[in-house]
């Protein structure tokens, strides 16, 4: 083909406007490759479990990581990164509500009522648990957080049984609270602290502890091997 002058003219102002743009895109003349796509990046790795940490009796530790899982893989509980667990194996003069750092062993030790029905005597020693309305007793098994409400102790958390030994959990409304039997001088003055309609009852500060760390689906294993 040929090309006269007002041809070669118009295609190579053509050629310096694509040249102006490729630069304007590329203003320093960096290579192709810094203006790849950004690489996709893998999944936060799941939290590695530690062993039993101290304080913490390694059977019970161990039943609690397994439904920790279990419930994880089922979706029930959402995240793995804190668990609770509850030693009703001790006196509620223990500080036995532990909350585990899953990430790194870590545990911060509260202070828990367990309810009257399970300790009728108020020895302070939880003796039986159950599942049955009306027992106002503790019961045993995995728990999964829910909602937060306003109620008669004021900021509170629903727990949802997950275990057929804690199922009626939501019908027995089952759920975190503060109460002023569960505060520490009651065990200074007492030797134990009061006794709950089977919640979780805790001081002020603990309650409010335990929330912050257990909000949003998490799990809290509840049991007692003694």
């Amino acid at each position: 083909m040929t090309m006269n002058r007002r041809d070669m003219l118009r295609w190579g102002t053509i050629g310096a406007g694509a040249a102006t743009l490729s630069s304007a895109a590329n203003p320093a003349g960096l290579p192709a490759a810094i203006f790849a796509a950004a690489p996709i990046l893998p999944p936060p790795p799941v939290p590695v479990a530690p062993t039993a940490p101290a304080g913490i009796d390694p059977q019970l530790f161990g039943r609690a990581k397994a439904a920790l899982d279990r419930e994880f893989a089922r979706g029930t509980v959402r995240a793995r990164d804190f668990i609770g667990i509850v030693d009703f194996s001790q006196k509620s003069r223990e500080a036995r509500f532990h909350v585990v750092n899953m990430l790194n062993g870590s545990v911060e030790s509260h202070l828990v009522a367990h309810g009257r029905g399970s300790d009728p005597a108020h020895s302070g020693y939880l003796e039986s648990f159950s599942n049955t309305p009306g027992s106002e007793a503790s019961s045993n098994g995995a728990y999964a957080t829910s909602d937060y409400y306003h109620g008669k102790y004021g900021l509170s958390m629903r727990v949802r049984g997950l275990d057929w030994s804690n199922n009626n959990a939501e019908a027995r409304a089952i759920v975190i609270h503060n109460a002023w039997y569960a505060e520490p001088d009651v065990v200074a003055q007492h030797g134990k602290l009061g006794r709950s309609e089977g919640c979780f009852a805790f001081s002020k500060q603990s309650q409010w502890a335990v929330m912050n760390r257990l909000a949003g689906q998490r799990l809290i294993y509840a049991d007692k091997l003694a």
